[in-house]
């Protein structure tokens, strides 16, 4: 059960597969990627570590023009008996089918929301506002510590789209969830970024995925303590074994926020 922002009970905690060339890869600040393991085998481990949601983002999907490579999706979903989402390269209702049909629960949308709001309304349309979340790639505008602006093509090209704003209008068109990285943070291990992820969830009715620099227990409850996301995604401290699921939920738990526990 959900309550009316659509937010479940519990706090999630998700572990992010980034993936470029058949190989989950990690960054910092979207670049110096270095490989992390096997995308299938990794998606296993973490379903049997108790992640609640798993994101599977094919990085390189846009900046090379294609469509996320589906044959990762099945290969990914047969090893994920938990609600998995995919990014990457969804510019089109037809790039959006392909993945749902190979196994994906859910699609995030990035670039192709920043240029055409237009295509969040037909997928909602299409496929139904629980399947579809937009992803926005955040950083802050020069000159100006209280705005911040979407980047897309992967992290290569600022826009000058106010988040903010770009987060309003796709819930408005019926987006489910927003998945929001800072891309100041991505990798660093210095925190997610509280102001922008705290904004951001007063601007919305639906619940935000906090992303990018998770590095201590502490980072996870601060982003949904003060900064109020419903969700908290995670790479490098996971892939890297920093900490594991259920470290970060026990800590989570002792700071007095509901999470769902492997029995």
């Amino acid at each position: 059960m959900t309550d009316q922002r659509g937010v479940l009970p519990y706090r999630r905690v998700i572990p992010c597969l980034d993936f470029k060339d058949g190989r989950v890869v990690k960054g910092v600040q979207f670049v110096e990627l270095v490989d992390a393991g096997d995308p299938a085998l990794m998606a296993k481990a973490y379903v049997e570590a108790g992640a609640d949601q798993l994101a599977f983002l094919d990085i390189a999907a846009t900046v090379e023009s294609r469509p996320t490579r589906v044959q990762m999706v099945s290969a990914v979903k047969a090893q994920c008996a938990i609600p998995f989402v995919v990014g990457g390269g969804m510019s089109s209702l037809e790039d959006i089918n392909q993945v749902l049909e190979a196994g994906a629960d859910m699609i995030s949308m990035n670039s192709a929301a920043v240029r055409n709001a237009q295509l969040v309304s037909d997928a909602v349309s299409e496929f139904g506002s629980e399947k579809i979340i937009v992803a926005i790639d955040a950083v802050r505008a020069q000159g100006n510590q209280n705005r911040w602006v979407a980047v897309i093509n992967g992290g290569n090209t600022i826009t000058d789209v106010d988040v903010l704003v770009m987060a309003e209008e796709v819930a408005r068109r019926g987006a489910a969830e927003i998945l929001l990285t800072s891309m100041d943070a991505d990798g660093a291990q210095d925190g997610y970024d509280l102001a922008l992820t705290r904004a951001l969830a007063r601007q919305v009715e639906v619940p935000v995925i906090a992303s990018g620099g998770a590095g201590k227990l502490e980072h996870f409850a601060e982003a949904i303590i003060e900064a109020e996301a419903d969700a908290v995604l995670a790479a490098s401290v996971f892939h890297f074994g920093t900490f594991s699921i259920r470290e970060v939920k026990e800590y989570l738990s002792a700071q007095g926020i509901a999470v769902r526990m492997e029995e």
